[in-house]
């Protein structure tokens, strides 16, 4: 099915679930991708909004559908070890056709408030990006113990809600561990940058993150390394790109992911959490309360006790 039979649906449309007879009221667009458009919708009889997918062609749809399924299923089994329920545990909803002259898939998720990635750190500032950082490289994780590499990923598929969390957003890319990258953007792409193949491993993701988190902190340097010819590309212009920044930590973390040093995603997560994450949290305590004030403090305290000190005395 191509993109000229799925055109778009204005606010007010109910879409029909043709097994399940659930409706769905359209309130706005949220984005067309290279499979499938997303709207905001809200079922009928319930308060909830939530994100609604029509895909463009049933099987890519359902290779989207399987991916969700795993990422539900394993954060089921944690939520009941941890014997307890997040409000976030249903990526997916249901998945369905409705009749539209044809028979059109979609499938109904959860709708992640918040804004793209890039929008998130230009507004609240780049020291966010090391708990915003932590949390994606933790989602990473948890997509590639389900088997699969994201593929795809740029700051426009990680949404960040007010508090910095990190949800990813789209996972047409997806693709299992082992094969290769269904959907890539050149920028983060490693064979773009002639540093390896396009087949899915973690550090297919982890390389991609990394060229993300330059983009982020100097788009323009890597705009500029982008534009050599081909043959002329290599990791060595990310690297400088990454030496240049001014934390010392996180250019480390970074030529590391460059270079395909981790293990895996969750050696990356566990470095970045005590090397960038935890620094940088310190570091805000610490200014959040000055050294001089912290001195005054301890200061009057002394004073105060030994003007008690005194006034029992005498």
């Amino acid at each position: 099915m191509g993109m000229s039979s799925n055109p778009p649906y204005p606010a007010g449309t109910v879409i029909i679930g043709k097994w399940r007879g659930n409706r769905y009221v359209v309130e706005r667009l949220l984005g067309r991708g290279a499979n499938g458009t997303v709207y905001l919708v809200q079922r009928e009889g319930r308060r909830e909004r939530y994100a609604l997918k029509i895909g463009y062609d049933t099987l890519d749809l359902q290779s989207e559908i399987n991916v969700l399924t795993s990422l539900q299923s394993r954060r089921k089994r944690n939520e009941h070890r941890a014997r307890q329920e997040s409000p976030l545990s249903s990526y997916l909803l249901e998945a369905d056709d409705f009749t539209d002259g044809n028979n059109v898939p979609f499938y109904v998720m959860r709708y992640v408030e918040g804004r793209p990635l890039h929008l998130f750190l230009s507004r609240n500032g780049s020291s966010w990006l090391g708990l915003v950082g932590l949390k994606l490289l933790d989602k990473l994780r948890g997509l590639h113990e389900c088997g699969f590499v994201f593929g795809d990923l740029k700051p426009e598929n990680v949404m960040v809600s007010d508090y910095g969390e990190a949800e990813l957003i789209d996972f047409g890319g997806a693709s299992p561990l082992g094969r290769s990258v269904k959907q890539f953007t050149e920028w983060h792409d490693r064979g773009f940058w002639n540093a390896g193949s396009r087949t899915g491993d973690e550090n297919y993701d982890l390389f991609a993150f990394a060229v993300l988190c330059l983009r982020l902190l100097n788009e323009e340097g890597l705009k500029k390394a982008a534009l050599q010819l081909p043959q002329m590309r290599s990791t060595d212009e990310l690297l400088k790109l990454a030496r240049n920044l001014p934390d010392k930590k996180l250019s480390s973390w970074l030529s590391l992911a460059l270079k395909g040093g981790f293990s895996g995603s969750a050696e990356a997560l566990e470095l970045w959490k005590n090397h960038i994450y935890n620094t940088r949290k310190r570091e805000a305590e610490s200014m959040a309360t000055p050294r001089w004030l912290k001195n005054a403090f301890a200061l009057s305290l002394f004073l105060l006790a030994f003007t008690i000190y005194w006034v029992i005395r005498f």
